[in-house]
């Protein structure tokens, strides 16, 4: 009879998830891979053979993130309004930054630092903005947004996204602020604020 696997993907993505935590509570000097082992109830062992050395793991992390994220984005159902579809994309990414708080901070703050992510891991979290960057060529394409590069439609709505959500990731808005109305309500002004002149009268207030 084959010996049972002990190195599978459960222990990966436990281990993943303890270190993210690691790097969230304490930094990332708090991120040894004894402590990380001994948290997970498994052995370094295990550790290097999943991941090899400390670099190889921060990059796991971030590609988990991405893997995550991505999975989140390309599922999101869309409609073909550029507006709503935009609003809706930011609702995911909102989502996903809640439910992965430490792997956010390694994907979008380099929280590691002198990390920096190898070849694959990049193309990964390039993908992951094809959704957006879909939206928005079309609309620009369509005449229904302003044609302006699609880049700098992209930037302005991960800014507002990014902003937004590490406030929140971090507790640094009031405690009496609306979060989720809030959110929106700057997600779809954003959006309709890139609509051209003739499109912008048939949006919802």
């Amino acid at each position: 009879m084959a010996r049972p696997r002990t190195h599978d993907e459960a222990l990966r993505l436990k281990l993943l998830d303890r270190a993210g935590e690691l790097i969230a509570a304490d930094g990332p000097k708090a991120l040894s891979l004894r402590k990380l082992a001994a948290d997970a109830g498994t052995s370094t062992t295990a550790v290097y053979s999943l991941f090899g050395s400390k670099p190889d793991l921060v990059n796991a992390l971030y590609t988990e993130g991405f893997r995550r994220f991505g999975a989140r984005m390309a599922g999101t159902p869309l409609t073909g309004d550029a507006v709503e579809d935009l609003v809706t994309l930011g609702r995911a990414y909102r989502t996903s930054a809640l439910a992965d708080p430490n792997l956010y901070g390694i994907m979008f703050t380099r929280s590691v630092p002198g990390f920096e992510p190898n070849e694959d891991a990049e193309e990964l979290a390039r993908e992951t903005l094809k959704p957006l960057e879909q939206i928005i060529r079309r609309a620009i394409a369509d005449g229904v947004f302003l044609d302006v590069p699609p880049e700098t439609v992209a930037v302005g709505c991960w800014a507002i996204v990014h902003g937004l959500v590490s406030l929140e990731l971090t507790g640094n808005l009031p405690e009496e602020f609306d979060v989720t109305a809030s959110y929106e309500a700057a997600l779809r002004a954003n959006a309709t604020g890139w609509l051209r002149p003739q499109n912008s009268g048939s949006i919802p207030s």
